[in-house]
């Protein structure tokens, strides 16, 4: 484990109130997807992911499948968290239904010697597969239901059992289920999205934080199911699982803190920069409010041409073009260029 526990992280983490900002919930699922994707071989980023979860745009420089691959994994996520608040039994026949959302419009159909099976549907694997080239093999095809059927037994049994309030209890619970459905590989495709469905779903169940794994976490996160699976050892995969989730929640942590120190000093900033243009040039406080909004909407831009305050503020060109001046006459912008193509940039104070 890091420095500090995982438990002292989520009581941090709760303390700050990061999980009852605006839109939390939603942003934090799409990036769950979209990571969760990545590691398959997306290359949708979450800006992609959220126009067309949102929008329903499609991004040009993405292949369609990657997109769908996306899509169909939020529409898993939906139905799956509605379909775990109500605590059901976990059996093969609901696996299988969760395994068609997430393979809905990217799987495809098997024509084997055991027999036809399509992915599409959720239907289990009638192949033998092998983890990558020149891995080991997964169980042969024939064991898979009976295992899959042990499996879901021991789960519910588990779930059952377990304190509620025990949080690192549920969360080892999560991983655990996570490392078991990806070695049994019930399916063609699909096992390594579907396994950390399934460890969501868990942590949803409980109302705990979900666990992120993102594509930048890919080689580690593989290498410790391969640990565990050489040593069979489940203890070596939930370790890792609980310091990952561990780090990427004190990455948050820290990102909030940064980002509420950072808006603390523009307030600051704010006033103090209104202060003045009202104290020096006996401007209205209004007035000087939106002349403030602008300096800080320049902060971080080399020069602005008018068109972009019409566009950021609805400003009409006129109005624009006044603020603009009257910026320029206090000192604070620099006009560059002749009337058709002037920009404007901050002078340095």
């Amino acid at each position: 484990m890091p420095a500090r526990t995982l438990q002292q992280i989520l009581d941090e983490y709760y303390s700050l109130g990061i999980k009852d900002q605006i839109d939390w919930e939603k942003f934090y699922l799409y990036s769950i997807i979209t990571h969760s994707t990545a590691i398959e071989g997306s290359t949708v980023t979450e800006v992609e992911a959220q126009l067309l979860f949102d929008e329903g745009i499609t991004s040009s420089k993405r292949t369609m499948v990657e997109q769908m691959m996306n899509l169909d994994l939020k529409n898993a996520y939906d139905y799956g968290i509605k379909w775990i608040k109500r605590h059901p039994q976990i059996t093969v026949e609901s696996l299988i239904t969760l395994s068609s959302k997430v393979m809905a419009r990217t799987g495809s159909e098997y024509h084997t010697i055991a027999g036809d099976f399509f992915a599409a549907k959720g239907e289990l694997r009638k192949v033998n597969v092998k983890a990558g080239i020149g891995g080991a093999s997964y169980m042969p095809y024939q064991k898979v239901p009976a295992k899959l059927e042990s499996f879901c037994k021991k789960l519910n049994e588990r779930r059952k059992k377990i304190n509620s309030k025990d949080i690192l209890s549920i969360y080892n619970l999560s991983f655990w289920a996570h490392y078991e459905l990806v070695t049994i590989h019930p399916w063609a495709d699909g096992n390594g999205r579907m396994s950390r469905l399934l460890m969501n779903l868990l942590q949803w169940e409980f109302n705990l934080i979900p666990s992120k794994v993102l594509k930048e976490d890919k080689a580690e996160y593989i290498q410790a199911l391969i640990d565990s699976r050489e040593k069979d050892d489940d203890s070596v995969f939930t370790s890792f699982m609980a310091n990952l989730h561990a780090k990427h929640l004190q990455t948050e942590i820290e990102q909030f803190n940064a980002s509420m120190s950072d808006n603390n000093e523009k307030m600051v900033d704010k006033s103090l920069l209104k202060r003045k243009m009202v104290d020096k040039w006996s401007i209205k406080p209004s007035l000087a409010d939106k002349l403030v909004d602008i300096l800080i909407f320049m902060s971080d831009k080399t020069q602005i041409a008018t068109e972009e305050l019409v566009q950021h503020f609805n400003f009409t060109p006129t109005t624009a073009k006044r603020y603009l001046r009257q910026l320029t006459e206090f000192g604070y912008l620099e006009a560059i260029g002749g009337n058709k193509n002037r920009r404007y940039k901050l002078i340095e104070k």
